[in-house]
């Protein structure tokens, strides 16, 4: 690994904006979990950022590790949906649910079923204006759904818009094909999982009552004051801000 590239810093712009990262920025702001990271791990992390021009502080992606398994680079939904949509060639799509209705397998557009209908996945087409036929994606229910909140309280919307995810990623490999949603990670942890564990060490090393995530203001109000200051030094846990 190049010592240099992991220690300076990198400034790339998105949406308008400057954003500056660095292996200490990374390491001091910008990682969840029980497990530190090695600099690899943050040179990837900072890597993707840049190529995919994703913003971390605005939650973005994420950089998450915990005891036993290697870190795990997550990207949000949403920052995932506007670069495929983006894209030149973007032309539009459909998506829905599968079932299982009275034993037989049928492919329903939306996310909406019958009561006796028993759901077994979700489908996706991905329409590109240089190809003649869309990207189809059908994905099961059981690969995806690890028993979150999120995924037991909408199901269906939740196996919709993975799929679309999945056929996005197989529709524009060039551009989504490093990109992966928490739905799709190693890890059993989710984007609302991951703020509940922020939530918890900030409780812990604070030792007061857990506090609700800032706000994206607040979080960029820190970002520029990173941005103003000169290098970091060695990391400092106790000196973490509320958002690290």
């Amino acid at each position: 690994m190049n010592n240099e590239i992991a220690e300076r810093s990198v400034v790339y712009e998105v949406n308008g904006e400057d954003v500056k990262l660095s292996s200490n920025i990374i390491k001091k702001y910008l990682v969840s979990g029980n497990a530190e990271v090695s600099d690899q791990e943050v040179t990837m992390f900072l890597q993707l950022c840049r190529y995919q021009k994703l913003n971390p502080f605005l939650r973005e992606a994420y950089l998450v590790k915990f005891k036993g398994s290697p870190a795990q680079i997550i990207t949000s939904k949403e920052a995932f949906m506007k670069r495929a949509e983006a894209h030149p060639e973007y032309n539009g799509l459909k998506a829905g649910i599968i079932v299982d209705r009275d034993g037989e397998m049928m492919d329903l557009e939306g996310a909406i079923k019958l009561e006796k209908d028993k759901l077994l996945g979700g489908w996706a087409q991905i329409y590109r204006r240089d190809r003649e036929n869309p990207v189809t994606v059908k994905i099961s229910l059981g690969e995806f759904s690890k028993g979150q909140s999120t995924w037991k309280t909408m199901p269906l919307n939740m196996i919709r818009k993975t799929a679309i995810v999945n056929a996005m990623r197989e529709a524009f490999p060039d551009t989504l094909g490093s990109m992966y949603t928490e739905e799709e990670s190693a890890t059993n942890v989710t984007a609302p999982d991951i703020e509940s564990v922020v939530q918890e060490e900030v409780a812990t090393k604070a030792n007061m009552e857990i506090i609700d995530v800032p706000s994206d203001d607040e979080v960029m109000q820190g970002f520029n004051e990173v941005v103003n200051e000169p290098e970091p030094g060695p990391i400092n846990q106790a000196e973490k801000p509320p958002f690290a």
